[in-house]
């Protein structure tokens, strides 16, 4: 039997993450997620967007023909809906996993964008101390406003579609990266290896990215799996008031349940099987941020 304590930090950490029921569990279904996302022109039926108004509301598993239009004329074919068909024909199936693209790009980008802009800031505003007064008021400022309604004001602004959707999440995103990483940084600004490295002469930049910039990775990477679940929502959120990605142009699971809303009592399928996938995508993601801060942060780290 292998000695816990003999193996290096590294494979220590790699072992309290295979053994973390969270992070294996969460990560399972975020691959499942990712797969279906990668993989939707194959697991999909049919083109999201093509329209059948004669196969309107059709039920889950029905199976019936299609009018098409093809150089030898107008024929049927063959057409299945497994999850059934949305007030225009849409098959909602196909919808839900080509969804599953839009999603994951919006929350991996808002993660990406709102971590790398938070600690540009974040890292000024904890080792210029003349300038972190005038950071963190403005990081105050915006942390005051609801998240989902500085979205709404943001997005407002710009033209509907995915880039606008995407600014609108990373502004209220951006603050709470900036203060998680400004308190990193006040806390081991006065530590004798950084002392070390100034007395040595060390350029700024230099000291900012060699030695302190490292100690920030972990509550980083476990910061920006719950960044990736918040964006999600409120990614639904805006499409399914109307407010981010036009229902026909992109299928999002928020749109998907935005068109069918006025039709919930009669086929309520419509909506729930999108937010069913839509929670077990969040559920799964905070759940893998979950077992990465138990086994990557100090302060909740396990003994196995």
């Amino acid at each position: 039997m292998t000695d816990v304590k003999s193996l290096s930090p590294g494979r220590q950490t790699l072992r309290r993450l295979v053994l973390n029921p969270s992070v294996l569990i969460g990560g399972t279904l975020v691959a499942m997620i990712l797969a279906l996302a990668i993989l939707a022109p194959v697991l999909g039926t049919r083109d999201p967007n093509e329209l059948s108004t004669s196969n309107r509301l059709k039920p889950p598993g029905y199976e019936g023909t299609m009018r098409v239009y093809t150089d030898e004329g107008r024929m049927k074919v063959p057409v299945w809906y497994p999850l059934g068909a949305d007030t225009l024909g849409r098959d909602v199936y196909s919808r839900i996993v080509y969804g599953a693209r839009i999603s994951l790009v919006v929350g991996v980008s808002v993660a990406g964008i709102s971590i790398a802009l938070g600690v540009l800031f974040g890292l000024i505003a904890g080792y210029f101390r003349y300038l972190d007064g005038v950071i963190m008021r403005v990081m105050d400022g915006l942390m005051a406003i609801p998240a989902i309604l500085l979205a709404i004001a943001v997005v407002s602004v710009f033209n509907a579609g995915v880039m606008s959707v995407i600014i609108a999440i990373v502004v209220p995103e951006v603050p709470r990266v900036v203060r998680l990483v400004r308190s990193i940084v006040l806390s081991i600004r006065e530590e004798p290896y950084v002392e070390a490295a100034i007395t040595a002469g060390t350029r700024v930049p230099t000291l900012l990215i060699r030695h302190i910039l490292p100690n920030t990775l972990a509550p980083l990477i476990v910061q920006g799996t719950f960044i990736v679940a918040s964006a999600i929502i409120v990614e639904a959120i805006l499409s399914f008031l109307g407010l981010g990605i036009p229902a026909d142009e992109i299928p999002t699971w928020g749109n998907i349940m935005g068109a069918s809303r006025e039709v919930f009592q009669l086929h309520p399928h419509l909506i729930l099987y999108p937010g069913v996938v839509l929670a077990v995508t969040v559920l799964a993601v905070n759940m893998l941020g979950d077992g990465l801060r138990d086994t990557l942060d100090p302060r909740f780290a396990r003994r196995v």
